[in-house]
This record gives structure tokens, C-alpha cells and sequence, in this order.
């Protein structure tokens, strides 16, 4: 369960971005409506099986919180760290080639431009069509 605590604007967004992209992963996404100058996105999810093969409690942690964070988040930062609790070795497609790992100080001198065709934007770096252009 994913829950959008806060001011009410933008809301909708991130509820219909996160169900389209996690469907069957997400079981519900609730909005719950507080003050003003609020915003925390919490995830309630299942935790590994202990060693006893018993199901561990569910475990809650906090993904975006507009205080700690600074503002409000990008849906594709918001779709990340869904993703890193749910489903970490999915690829994301584009979202997560705009979101490379830290490069070595000789690779970050110049970048190189590209045309992007839709094409491109459509296909992942692993050749697979991205799951949010289906």
C-alpha cells in the first residue's frame, strides 16, 4: 500500500503515474488529505521471510517527505524509489537512463548530443520496449 499524505494538488498524478506503472505490484494507493505544507509518500510493504520460513511483519518507510527532501518530487524520482522497495532489478526504461550511476571524473568532461528518436525513447539501453511506453 502506498499512501500520499498531504495537500491535495498533484495528487492524481502520482496516484495514476505509480498505478500505470506498478499495476499488479502496487495493491492500493491511498490519498490522505492533512494541513497545508504537508507532503509524505510512506509504502507499507511485505518484508522478507525470516529463516523460519514465517512471514515477518509488514514494514513501513517513507519514501518522499516534502520537509526532509526539499519540495515536491518529480514523478520519475517518485517511480524509483517505488521501484527500489517493490521490484528492485526492474528496469524502468527511460526513466532510469536519465538517471545514470555517478561516472568516473574522466568520463563527466563532455557529454555528447544525440537525436532521440521515438524510436530510442520507446526501446531501453537493453533493446526491450520501456514498460511506461506500452
Amino acid at each position: 500500500m502506498l499512501t500520499l499524505d498531504g495537500v491535495w494538488g498533484g495528487f492524481a498524478q502520482y496516484a495514476q503515474e505509480l498505478l500505470s506503472t506498478f499495476s499488479t505490484g502496487l495493491g492500493e494507493v491511498a490519498l490522505q488529505p492533512s494541513t497545508g505544507g504537508t507532503f509524505v509518500v510512506t509504502i507499507q510493504h511485505e518484508a522478507e521471510a525470516n529463516d523460519g520460513g514465517a512471514a515477518a511483519a509488514p514494514e513501513r518507510k517513507v519514501l518522499w517527505d516534502r520537509k526532509v527532501d526539499g519540495g515536491f518530487p518529480e514523478t520519475k524520482e517518485l517511480k524509483r524509489r517505488v521501484r527500489d522497495v517493490i521490484e528492485p532489478g526492474r528496469d524502468l526504461g527511460h526513466v532510469d537512463r536519465d538517471h545514470a550511476k555517478p561516472a568516473p571524473a574522466a568520463a563527466t568532461a563532455a557529454p555528447t548530443v544525440t537525436d532521440e528518436t521515438k524510436e530510442t525513447k520507446e526501446t531501453n539501453v537493453a533493446g526491450k520496449e520501456c514498460e511506461d511506453c506500452k
